[in-house]
């Protein structure tokens, strides 16, 4: 049987860039800076975040070079841990990985777009996007993928033509007397900093969605996620040096539209009418990355049986039974979502699925031995795994109620994996 996989490295470079640059990082630093108060401690948070992400894509790697197949931790988990642990992977991704944040970047693009149609609701704006995104997934990947590429280019060009401008007229300010630095709740503040960052992070995993229609994917699969990390992090330090330094810690404090309140201060109202449409731009391949990488694990759990057969994928066109389901979660969401919390919510409880894959991978490589390389080994695994576990505690400790929300979401997976063996063996 031919395989057919319409996905070079630039496209699978530009599914990760497109899955990670989304609304976190243009919210996350302003929310960062009322629990940290100090721009340096910021902007370490980010530049750390990047270096896990960066363990996470070469662990995934040898992952994707051993299981070269669509599916994600669905896949990896299913191989590595049991099928149990995958259904929970699948659960996890099909509504928290990809519909969630979708929905939260559908709605801050109606956000951002709201000024230019005055007296609509956000909310559909948003679902305008959706559905477009949906239609365009509906159709051969390999259209899809340039539409993608295409996208992806843009927002970099735009996002690099930005900082050229404004890096030069940042002002480098001394920390506030009063910052917190040294307090005893510090490293567990800076823990949970970890997994809010997270979340602007995650899609550095997007490419191992599709694997299965990557070509060459032993190589070019890992390629993509280091090289598409490694171009994510160098902008995420870059942009929230201009935003943390473009006022005060008193003015960007506990402020969500961050990027806005930066480009304003920097160069006036054009500038902040500019930021926005270059936000709305991003969060419309944001949401698109989604819609192309999540119906890949629903289309995979519905060949392996573990969702309704129609799900699957027909012939060699893309799931587009999955795309329209994705995106019709992803429209219910949108209809009562809220932004408070969900960085929260979403980091932890990727975190903890991210962990889980990586804890299979120690495994695999200890069963396997030689027969398997892990670039870095044990250290790049280990050391992925030590801090996601670590800021995943503090957060469990810090924030409560979305660590309730998080562990509930994996006991619902667990339960419907249960109640679909009951009724399998009935």
């Amino acid at each position: 049987m031919s395989e057919h996989r319409p996905l070079g490295l630039t496209s699978a470079i530009a599914l990760v860039v497109a899955a990670m640059i989304g609304t976190g990082v243009f919210t996350t630093s302003g929310l960062l800076l009322e629990d940290l108060r100090s721009p340096g401690a910021v902007l370490a948070v980010w530049a750390l975040g990047g270096v896990i992400a960066m363990l996470g894509a070469l662990s995934y790697g040898a992952l994707g070079r051993r299981l070269p197949e669509s599916g994600g931790e669905y896949w990896f988990l299913t191989h590595t841990v049991h099928p149990a642990a995958g259904y929970v992977a699948g659960w996890v991704s099909l509504l928290v990985g990809f519909a969630a944040p979708a929905a939260a970047s559908a709605f801050a693009f109606g956000r951002y777009v709201a000024p230019w149609f005055p007296g609509s609701d956000p909310r559909l704006a948003g679902g305008a996007l959706l559905l477009t995104c949906a239609v365009l997934h509906a159709l051969p990947a390999g259209k899809a993928a340039r539409v993608q590429s295409l996208g992806v280019g843009w927002n970099l060009a735009l996002i690099l033509g930005f900082l050229a401008l404004a890096l030069p007229r940042v002002r480098i300010a001394l920390p506030d007397p009063g910052d917190p630095v040294g307090t005893a709740d510090a490293a567990a503040r800076f823990g949970v900093a970890l997994i809010v960052v997270s979340y602007s992070y995650a899609g550095w995993n997007a490419a191992v969605y599709v694997g299965g229609e990557i070509r060459d994917p032993a190589r070019n699969l890992p390629r993509a996620l280091l090289l598409g990390t490694l171009m994510v992090t160098a902008l995420y330090v870059a942009l929230n040096w201009v935003f943390v330094y473009s006022a005060s810690v008193s003015e960007l404090a506990g402020q969500v539209e961050v990027g806005r309140i930066a480009a304003e201060q920097l160069g006036g109202p054009a500038w902040g009418a500019a930021v926005s449409a270059l936000i709305a731009l991003v969060l419309m391949m944001s949401v698109s990355s989604f819609l192309m990488a999540g119906p890949r694990v629903v289309a995979r759990m519905a060949r392996d049986g573990h969702l309704p057969h129609w799900l699957s994928a027909t012939g060699d066109g893309p799931p587009w039974r999955a795309v329209v389901a994705q995106a019709a979660i992803a429209l219910a969401m949108l209809a009562t979502v809220t932004f408070a919390g969900l960085l929260t919510y979403v980091g932890l409880t990727l975190g903890l699925m991210t962990a889980a894959t990586v804890g299979g991978l120690i495994r695999m490589r200890l069963r396997e031995r030689e027969r398997m390389p892990v670039p870095g080994w044990p250290w790049v695994p280990g050391l992925f795994l030590l801090a996601v576990l670590g800021s995943c505690g503090a957060t469990v400790v810090e924030r409560p109620a979305a660590a309730a929300a998080s562990l509930g979401t994996v006991a619902l997976g667990l339960a419907a994996w249960r109640w679909r063996g009951r009724r399998t063996s009935g």
